[in-house]
């Protein structure tokens, strides 16, 4: 089996993750696990909590400001482009009840290959009178040119996942942006199963707005989340909840009312609702500073070529994986198995006794959709991706003797 190439930063990345010591870690499209250096970002503010009383709130907003740039630059963007939410489900929310639609109107999108909160957004504006297209997944990919055909002058918004959490294909975004930018369409973006591990720019793929949260690529905790929104667009879209934050009194206290004649922040400052979530921004924080030490630009490359490896070596072993051969669809996710709607369990009961076999042997990964999922970052190694192999042919053998 060829290894991957590891540049001597991401090798040494795997040494951050203490969990990998007692587990075989494939499961960040769940979760991720945590660095030290996270831990002690918590602990940190934590302290200064519990010690100090934390009694000088500029230092909180000083964090926040710090981490909204970091993010900007992980994704090639402008920190007012940034706005903070609790989870990718916010995010989508906040695009969906900003924009003013008329009855009549539609958006686009694959339901079958969407996580349900993608799908939930849009069904409820139906009640406005919006139009929900829905386009059938071709062999497990989000087809983007049916997607592009459906559009019409009425058509506000495409939306997609960046990489599906089950199969775990990825998306040809860069040509959806490409027609959704011609026809003035807003491409919004759940970005899940990417930012944090595959490299995104989304001025290159001319994505207006994305949403994401903190615990799986990005290496931190659950309770928040980023939503980006392209300026131009932002400038077009009126919140549907507006909070202190999201207006504009230039360096006036956080608790001034200002005028009643009001102006929204500049970009997507306007979707800032209440305080923020200080602890879990400490921990993405310092997370993110590890991301772009990494740079995901070797990141993705590395885990990509991990990723391959180990979907050969599943079909090396006749298991079925998704989409066959591994091809530029594959990313960071390897499921393996017969698609189903079951989230619980594998629809053949062999892929369920694979699934105990590997958890009993302290290997981490989930089920989706009825199959097995393997999901990696830049923690993983070769090393990783031998052990599950070597676990499934060990399987397979005393399957086999049944």
């Amino acid at each position: 089996m060829n290894k991957p190439i590891e540049p001597v930063v991401l090798a040494e990345a795997r040494s951050h993750f203490p969990a990998l010591e007692r587990w075989t870690y494939m499961d960040v499209s769940a979760r991720s696990v945590l660095s030290r250096e996270v831990r002690a970002a918590m602990d940190a503010h934590l302290d200064d909590r519990m010690l100090n009383g934390a009694t000088d709130k500029d230092q909180f907003f000083a964090l926040v400001e710090g981490a909204r740039g970091r993010f900007a630059q992980l994704i090639g963007a402008d920190a007012d482009e940034i706005a903070y939410t609790k989870n990718i489900s916010d995010g989508l929310n906040m695009i969906a009840t900003a924009i003013d639609w008329h009855r009549g109107d539609n958006v686009v999108l694959c339901p079958e290959l969407e996580h349900p909160n993608n799908v939930y957004a849009w069904l409820n504006l139906q009640r406005y009178g919006v139009e929900v297209r829905m386009i059938p997944a071709r062999g497990g990919h989000i087809p983007v040119d049916a997607l592009v055909e459906r559009m019409d002058a009425r058509t506000r918004v495409a939306t997609v996942a960046t990489v599906s959490f089950a199969p775990g294909f990825r998306t040809d975004v860069d040509t959806l942006g490409k027609a959704c930018r011609e026809r003035d369409v807003l491409l919004l973006v759940d970005a899940a199963q990417s930012v944090g591990v595959l490299h995104t720019d989304v001025q290159a793929s001319k994505i207006d707005a994305l949403s994401v949260s903190t615990q799986k690529g990005l290496l931190a905790l659950y309770g928040m989340g980023y939503l980006y929104c392209r300026r131009a667009w932002a400038e077009r879209l009126h919140p549907a909840y507006l909070a202190r934050f999201g207006v504009d009194l230039g360096d006036a206290h956080e608790a001034s009312l200002g005028s009643y004649d009001f102006k929204l922040a500049s970009g997507a400052r306007r979707f800032d609702l209440g305080n923020y979530n200080f602890l879990a921004t400490a921990a993405v924080d310092a997370s993110m500073k590890q991301l772009l030490e990494w740079d995901t630009r070797r990141i993705e490359p590395y885990v990509r070529d991990l990723t391959h490896a180990l979907a050969r070596g599943f079909l090396e072993l006749g298991l079925p994986v998704a989409g066959g051969e591994p091809g530029p669809h594959l990313t960071k996710i390897v499921t393996v198995g017969v698609m189903s709607a079951d989230h619980y369990g594998a629809g053949d009961e062999r892929y369920n006794r694979l699934y105990e076999h590997l958890v009993a042997n302290r290997v981490k990964l989930s089920i989706r959709r009825g199959l097995l999922r393997f999901s990696l970052h830049v923690y993983n190694n070769m090393e990783d991706v031998e052990r599950v192999l070597g676990l499934s042919r060990e399987f397979l053998a005393k399957d086999g003797k049944r």
